[in-house]
């Protein structure tokens, strides 16, 4: 299966925490490909992924399974020519857009799975990784909310949340989505501006499952869950957000508890990474 995410070093903690859960319930061997930048202006500083970083997590990878790899891109050069300026100052993160990137790398194969680094596994990915999207640029699932607000017409819920795609990558560079979909983000400000242009732009899509990419509440089918920021109206109207690596706030907040075991192992591989940092550093004189 082919797996890509996309950030700079702020998503290192969710990554680990993604792939934990992918490999606890896939069999397949899993092809990673993550996109990171560096990128600095008046406002914010993104640092890129550590190279010793994916190292580790490739070598992680493969002794769950020797035919799986992690592969990091720097994709600065690319994101410095496309600087998506209208929503640069906007609460909009630049390593968002990166996914937007993926037709950029030839690397990246006709078909891939995106994940944002706040998604965890909780099943067979298999079922939504074989959707056949032979016609279709991607398939996604409905935002939770902005289904009901931007949706192109009225009760479609065509409207996709951009944190799980199933992506056909041989139709995205046929069309041109991303290229015009960073050309929009370069233009005109947006809510959530990624997110905004694919559905904007994307002529061909193919709506899925709630079950693929739960946003709001933890369900008996749910195969991925997206832990995304949520409104509460008691006892005053309020945003929730609760990331996987707040484990506190999982128990508290949410009254999660089925994911203590993956975060034990997640501070294990933490510590691990730590320790392999030496390793790496004669791996690569």
């Amino acid at each position: 299966m082919n797996i890509l995410y996309s950030g700079d070093k702020n998503i290192a903690d969710g990554l680990i925490l993604s792939l934990l859960s992918l490999t606890e319930h896939c069999t397949e061997p899993l092809r990673v490909y993550v996109l990171t930048m560096n990128y600095k202006d008046d406002d914010r500083v993104c640092e890129a992924l550590p190279d010793s970083f994916a190292y580790f997590l490739n070598e992680f990878l493969r002794k769950k399974n020797p035919e799986s790899f992690l592969k990091l891109y720097d994709v600065s050069a690319r994101f410095g020519r496309e600087v998506p300026s209208a929503n640069i100052k906007t609460r909009f993160t630049p390593g968002c857009m990166l996914r937007l990137f993926a037709d950029e790398v030839e690397d990246i194969p006709s078909k891939i799975l995106y994940l944002d680094n706040d998604v965890l596994c909780r099943g067979d990915i298999s079922e939504i990784y074989n959707t056949d999207i032979t016609d279709f640029e991607l398939a996604g699932v409905p935002d939770y909310y902005g289904r009901w607000f931007f949706s192109r017409k009225p009760f479609k819920f065509d409207y996709l949340n951009s944190g799980v795609l199933l992506l056909n990558m041989d139709k995205i560079r046929s069309t041109g989505l991303f290229k015009k979909s960073r050309e929009l983000c370069c233009e005109k400000q947006m809510f959530m501006p990624d997110q905004s242009a694919l559905n904007k732009l994307c002529a061909e899509k193919k709506i899925l499952p709630r079950k693929y990419n739960e946003q709001r509440k933890l369900k008996t089918d749910t195969v991925l869950q997206h832990f995304t920021t949520s409104f509460r109206f008691f006892p005053y109207i309020h945003t929730v957000t609760v990331k996987p690596w707040h484990i506190d706030k999982l128990h508290n907040v949410l009254g999660l508890y089925c994911y203590d075991e993956l975060f034990e192992k997640y501070m294990q591989l933490k510590k691990e990474y730590t320790k392999a940092i030496e390793d790496y550093k004669e791996a690569v004189i």
